[in-house]
């Protein structure tokens, strides 16, 4: 690949970590533009984190922020912000302090950290909770303050890893507000996570990762269209094994079958929801086909560790 462009704030090429004898990133590449959500998904184990928080490969190259990692690692760092998989706030530090002191490790003076605490709180949904200690908070509102503290900096560039895990539906919704309105002030985000809506809603391309490498990449809308077919129809209940065994495969062109539920893919819907409301008595779920069809397709429907 070129060298980064004007439009590039990250490219990884030929990216290689290896712990042991586990090569867990194994040649990725990934280019990012600025100012788009970038999603990155993959089962448990697949890289995603490994990807993102390389700064030593065993092969490969990155720049970041037109920077080349690991040489200048430390100044294209000024210029990102992180938002954890895991909270690590200072349960010693007030909401403020937690701020100020992150604040400084960017060699940013106290005063105009200050300045930007109270439009920090603001924009994480804690206005007014400045001097409440972290005991006090709700998981909601130190997710949330991770997410301030990441912007103390204010980064071109905004990591995330899976920002809104734990969350209820009221504080994912916040969240995702936030975090179109960062992309339409023009910063970068890099997304990682397990929900497929999230990243369907949110991200502008994504690309799919499993065990170390990218399977597909592009916008979700694309790989919907480009990987599954456009209908699915899910069976439950008593008798949705027999009718999946029996019947789907004449009807669908593909058929998954997990558990006592049925899975059916196909370009028309129709003779499969015909089919079923002739015969009655089982339950089912006519649907258009979304990223997690995808990502299942893709990646399997096994457990990962």
């Amino acid at each position: 690949m070129e060298s980064l462009t004007a439009t590039q704030v990250l490219r990884v090429t030929g990216l290689r970590k290896r712990y042991g004898e586990n090569e867990v990133v194994a040649g990725t590449s990934l280019a990012i533009a600025r100012g788009e959500c970038f999603g990155l998904l993959g089962p448990n184990g697949a890289g995603k984190t490994t990807t993102l928080g390389l700064i030593d490969p065993d092969g490969g190259s990155i720049e970041l922020m037109g920077r080349p990692v690991p040489a200048e690692a430390r100044a294209a760092r000024e210029r990102v912000g992180v938002v954890p998989q895991h909270d690590n706030i200072d349960p010693d530090f007030t909401v403020a302090e937690n701020l100020l002191v992150y604040g400084r490790y960017f060699g940013i003076a106290d005063a105009a950290i200050r300045r930007r605490i109270p439009g920090l709180l603001e924009f994480a949904g804690l206005a007014g909770r400045a001097e409440s200690k972290i005991q006090t908070l709700s998981g909601g509102m130190k997710r949330r303050l991770t997410l301030a503290r990441a912007l103390v900096n204010d980064p071109e560039l905004v990591f995330m890893d899976e920002p809104t895990t734990g969350l209820d539906p009221q504080a994912r919704h916040l969240i995702w507000e936030r975090l179109r309105s960062l992309v339409a002030q023009g910063k970068t985000i890099v997304l990682t996570t397990h929900f497929m809506d999230e990243a369907e809603r949110l991200c502008g391309r994504l690309a799919i990762m499993d065990r170390g490498r990218i399977i597909a990449q592009g916008a979700p809308r694309e790989l919907i269209q480009t990987h599954i077919e456009p209908q699915v129809v899910e069976v439950h209940g008593d008798g949705a094994e027999g009718w999946g065994e029996r019947e789907a495969p004449r009807l669908a062109a593909r058929v998954e079958r997990v558990g006592e539920s049925v899975f059916c893919y196909a370009q028309d819907a129709g003779p499969l929801v015909a089919d079923l409301d002739r015969r009655g008595g089982l339950a089912y779920l006519h649907r258009p086909a979304n990223l997690e069809d995808v990502f299942l397709k893709l990646t399997g429907r096994d457990l990962r560790d």
